[in-house]
């Protein structure tokens, strides 16, 4: 089963408090172009992806990324270690004690006051196009008051179900309406969630070949995900930042959700023109990957938000 959602017209009104606080920095046009061209995000999320083992694993799409951006393998996600409250660290750029989640099943949930980034998009930018493509319902699929971390205020979701397909079928279904939507429309910010990798080493119940066989397959999905960027006839006026992140690692057995380092490491990467005068990477979290891709659409972090990231390739 596949859901498509296309958000309804936000109400003026609504707005007008949000829009105060502007996105555009001076000399800026209506999308916000830099002398690099039309800012614009692509956030890839590979579900359960220790580093040590994704250094092990042939990934050349994700290698050459990395060689020509920048690349953590070091980074910090929340604890605990699991895909709640993981992917609503990245997604909205808080840790759990302000975003409220602490488990897969999202009790406690405040994404009212801390939504996600593509919210925030809507919110302070809505004339930019916004995308999210999955296959753990999850993440948009909850019931309103306050609903899911990607509300149907995105301008085009994509939904899977993982585990009515099989979780490799259903990321490549993900990859392929992704690169439908590069190649037919154009969007500003999008975020495409892959989940076999995690879902693979739960299933075998280690880190051997079946799960490092399902992150290869990830990087085949990103490769034709870069693929769609480049080949879009307008990318040379377009300013593209990459950043692609996993929300946990693992333990030998394939479990996480623990403490240890090899479930609360996890790396970073981020490649685009914007990345060439950055520093050497240092401390980063997951929750800074948010922060990042609002910093790239020339999006003003309010205080009053309340981030706890920090964009990416800044002085810390």
């Amino acid at each position: 089963m596949v859901k498509i959602t296309y958000r309804a017209l936000l109400a003026p009104l609504s707005l007008a408090a949000s829009l105060f606080v502007t996105a555009c920095g001076d000399g800026q046009g209506s999308r916000g172009e830099t002398s690099r061209g039309s800012p614009r995000v692509l956030l890839i999320g590979i579900d359960g992806v220790r580093p040590d083992v994704l250094a092990e694993v042939p990934t050349p799409n994700i290698d050459a990324l990395a060689a020509a951006g920048w690349y953590t393998a070091e980074a910090r996600t929340t604890t605990p270690s699991v895909s709640g409250p993981s992917w609503s660290s990245m997604l909205t750029g808080v840790w759990p004690g302000k975003h409220g989640v602490t488990n897969n099943n999202f009790t406690g949930r405040n994404y009212a006051q801390y939504p996600s980034f593509l919210t925030r998009v809507e919110l302070v930018r809505p004339e930019l196009a916004t995308f999210a493509a999955l296959d753990w319902l999850p993440l948009a699929e909850l019931p309103d008051d306050p609903g899911p971390i990607l509300p149907p205020a995105i301008d085009t979701r994509v939904t899977f179900d993982g585990y009515e397909h099989g979780w490799a079928e259903a990321d490549g279904m993900v990859t392929e309406a992704a690169v439908a939507h590069l190649r037919e429309a154009d969007p500003d910010a999008l975020f495409v969630y892959l989940g076999d990798p995690d879902e693979t080493s739960h299933r075998h119940g280690s880190i051997g070949a079946e799960y490092r066989d399902a992150i290869a397959l990830s990087d085949r999905h990103v490769g034709m995900l870069i693929d769609a960027v480049r080949a879009r006839p307008t990318h040379p006026d377009e300013d593209w930042l990459v950043l692609i992140s996993t929300d946990h690692g693992r333990r030998p057995d394939g479990g996480h959700g623990g403490d240890s380092p090899e479930e609360m490491t996890i790396f970073i990467l981020a490649s685009g023109p914007a990345t060439t005068d950055w520093p050497e990477p240092g401390p980063a979290g997951i929750v800074d990957v948010a922060a990042t891709a609002l910093a790239h659409l020339g999006i003003g972090i309010d205080p009053a938000w309340g981030l706890d990231g920090r964009p990416l390739g800044t002085e810390r």
